[in-house]
């Protein structure tokens, strides 16, 4: 794997994302708060650029003692949306959100000195 800066800390916004490209590697990485995620902009359904998709709040049941429903919230936690069918992925885990045998291909991210490096598989 070839480590790449791909830019200053301070160009990735809170809640915000970017996709690069790396010759014919793409990446796509996340701010989430103090951390980033980083995964290859593929989704494991059919090849869509999940990385470009939207990211939401995740949408969650609230179930009382006796598990009736008190309703639906918004959670902190984000999905982000393959633009091409609608598979949903944990934003935090890379993992479908409903069949965790399926998940995104984390990218290794590091920041050293405000600098984001990704590690990338070498140019074929």
């Amino acid at each position: 794997m070839n480590e790449i800066m791909v830019g200053e800390l301070s160009e990735f916004v809170e809640g915000g994302y970017r996709v690069l490209r790396v010759d014919a590697f793409e990446v796509g990485i996340f701010r989430e708060g103090d951390r980033l995620v980083a995964y290859e902009n593929h989704c494991p359904h059919d090849g869509g650029p999940v990385c470009q998709g939207k990211v939401i709040p995740r949408v969650e049941e609230e179930l009382a003692a006796d598990q009736t429903s008190r309703g639906l919230r918004f959670s902190k936690r984000r999905n982000i949306v393959c633009p091409w069918h609608g598979w949903e992925f944990d934003l935090e885990t890379g993992r479908h959100c409903g069949d965790p045998k399926y998940r995104l291909r984390p990218v290794d991210v590091k920041v050293r000195d405000n600098r984001v490096y990704v590690s990338v598989p070498p140019a074929a």
